[in-house]
């Protein structure tokens, strides 16, 4: 897989989980402005790989922007650095010499079979991918991206972050006829880092253990200043989980449509779970989630890094 992100508190534990499982070959991650600038974001990327003794990974630093408008990030919610919380001060190795674009269509091109795209942030990076370089199609497996919903949004009343911030770019993605599979709101908000969460990280006894139980504290506590929840949603990593073991999320297959013009819906994601459009079904929707096994999956993931 290619993980494209934004880091970001849950991608960063996506990360950790696409190194830690014996299943995944991450080949490369690429960077988006989103959560905060892109600088951090990338910067983020690589303080995340040399913690999980994963710095041989290349990273490449991708869009600073939408396709449309102005980057608004996250940061009420990731803080100034993106990742506010833990001391995160490692060594990292150097950023690929290339776009984020052209490393994953080095990536793909040269892969002996085709390659699973994960996004967890704006797709524009993804987007850009397809449209400059569309002899990269076949040799992708699936697109699975951490956005939009089958409800309600966080962004705006019907809009999710990573769909807000670059709507045109989703609807570039969910077009082209590339595999997808959406993993939305509706499904990410199960998944919370409860106080009972944080302990089992911290009860590992390693470093990166700890790490993750800061992180998710911090996280924690910007969720209830902005939205008053008691626990945060873990989003990124189930994406991820999706990738390594189908069976932790279930999907339906519906037409899926990225409002683009709408004065109060712009960036929402209108799911045809009831075939009322006669539009083609196109995308793999998330709709439900086996709790328990996702969070078995990340934690023992976590553990195998023993770091």
């Amino acid at each position: 897989m290619i993980i494209d992100c934004d880091p970001g508190h849950d991608d960063a534990l996506a990360l950790l989980l696409a190194v830690g499982d014996p299943r995944a070959r991450l080949l490369g991650v690429t960077t988006v402005a989103g959560n905060q600038t892109l600088d951090k974001t990338t910067r983020n990327a690589q303080r995340v790989l040399a913690l999980a003794g994963a710095r041989h990974i290349p990273v490449a630093a991708g869009c600073d922007r939408p396709l449309v408008g102005e980057l608004t990030v996250a940061e009420d919610i990731h803080g100034a650095t993106g990742l506010d919380g833990p001391d995160l001060d490692v060594p990292v190795a150097d950023v690929a010499d290339v776009h984020a674009v052209e490393l994953m269509r080095r990536l793909i091109t040269g892969a002996a079979e085709p390659v699973t795209v994960v996004a967890l942030g704006p797709l524009t990076n993804v987007a850009l991918l397809l449209r400059r370089h569309p002899e990269v199609t076949p040799g992708i497996r699936r697109i699975v991206l951490m956005g939009g919903s089958t409800e309600r949004g966080n962004t705006t009343p019907y809009g999710e972050f990573n769909i807000v911030t670059d709507p045109e770019a989703a609807d570039i993605v969910l077009r082209s006829g590339v595999p997808a599979t959406m993993i939305g709101l509706n499904v990410t908000h199960q998944a919370l880092a409860t106080g009972e969460v944080i302990a089992e990280f911290r009860g590992l006894g390693t470093r990166l253990g700890g790490v993750c139980a800061e992180l998710m504290t911090y996280f924690a506590a910007a969720y209830h200043r902005a939205f008053g929840f008691e626990h945060p949603p873990v989003h990124d990593p189930i994406a991820v989980a999706r990738v390594l073991d189908p069976s932790i999320v279930r999907t339906v297959t519906a037409p899926v449509a990225v409002e683009l013009a709408g004065t109060y819906t712009r960036g929402a994601t209108v799911v045809d779970l009831h075939r009322r459009t006669g539009r083609p079904s196109t995308v793999d929707v998330a709709v439900g989630l086996d709790v328990d096994a996702f969070w078995r999956l990340l934690m023992t993931a976590v553990a195998n890094l023993g770091r």
